[in-house]
């Protein structure tokens, strides 16, 4: 595998550069509807005075910096919209992809649970060491050993993450049995209605009316789901990395993610986007 010799070869392995400009769009393109989604949904009015989130951030940060970083919000929220839109576009991609992990980052001073930032980070990070991101939407298909490293490593981070979600959901008696995916389809069908807003919860009606309740089948069917789920997550990557089985592993790995989205749209919107989009990297 190509993997394995560029690690050997100290990562001087030609490899295709146009593989990590591809992703550089991706990146730009998910970060982009991640930015802009941010904007809605009360996100503007996030911080504003006499708002329970600027209270919580004085408590953290104190006044004066809580103040700073009220004032700072807003404009930081068009300048990383329209940042990520250069970088998809490849208008000076390195500066723009500074910018956007910068506000991307500006997420971990206010957010209960960053995953998704982290993620977010690491993978930007990966195209930020490539030596060649490429200007515009026109991408390079000549060898060369400027990505090698940067792909490599995004190869990594998108393996680890699938192998730590698979350890901690093996390691979950609630998700392993089946009654995890069961309580939050029941849950949330029975409170659909009283959402704040549309889009939060979009199972399809043949699954919830078919699964949407606690019943013993019921937690069986989504038992072997959370078994499929926790060996599709360990064998997706190292599948990805043969040529032979990558097309219906990608077609796995959408499907996958796919369902998860339907679970949690707005909140796994990036991680999905970005994780299906590292498999670019994966091929030779």
């Amino acid at each position: 595998m190509w993997f394995f010799n560029a690690v050997a070869s100290g990562f001087q392995l030609p490899t295709d550069p146009g593989r990590l400009q591809a992703f550089r769009i991706v990146f730009g393109v998910v970060c982009t509807a991640r930015f802009a989604l941010s904007i809605g949904q009360g996100g503007w009015d996030r911080l504003a005075p006499g708002s329970l989130s600027l209270h919580l951030a004085e408590q953290r940060f104190g006044p004066g910096r809580a103040r700073l970083l009220a004032s700072v919000y807003r404009p930081a929220l068009l300048v990383r919209t329209a940042t990520a839109l250069a970088l998809a576009a490849g208008l000076v991609p390195r500066l723009s992809l500074l910018l956007v992990l910068a506000g991307a980052a500006m997420e971990l001073l206010y957010l209960k649970s960053p995953n998704t930032v982290r993620y977010t980070l690491l993978t930007g990070s990966c195209l930020l060491l490539a030596g060649n991101l490429g200007c515009g939407l026109d991408i390079e298909h000549q060898p060369s050993p400027a990505n090698t490293w940067a792909q490599c490593l995004l190869v990594l981070v998108t393996t680890d993450i699938y192998w730590n979600s698979a350890w901690q959901k093996r390691k979950s008696r609630q998700f392993r049995t089946g009654l995890y995916l069961a309580q939050w389809v029941h849950v949330l069908e029975q409170v659909r209605p009283q959402l704040p807003y549309r889009r939060q919860f979009t199972v399809p009606g043949f699954i919830r009316r078919h699964l949407g309740n606690l019943t013993d089948r019921d937690v069986r069917c989504w038992r072997l789901v959370a078994a499929f789920v926790i060996v599709g997550e360990i064998a997706l990557p190292p599948a990805l990395l043969a040529p032979a089985t990558t097309p219906y592993d990608v077609a796995a790995g959408i499907g996958m993610h796919a369902a998860f989205t339907c679970l949690k749209p707005r909140q796994l919107i990036t991680f999905s986007g970005l994780t299906v989009g590292s498999y670019i990297a994966f091929p030779s």
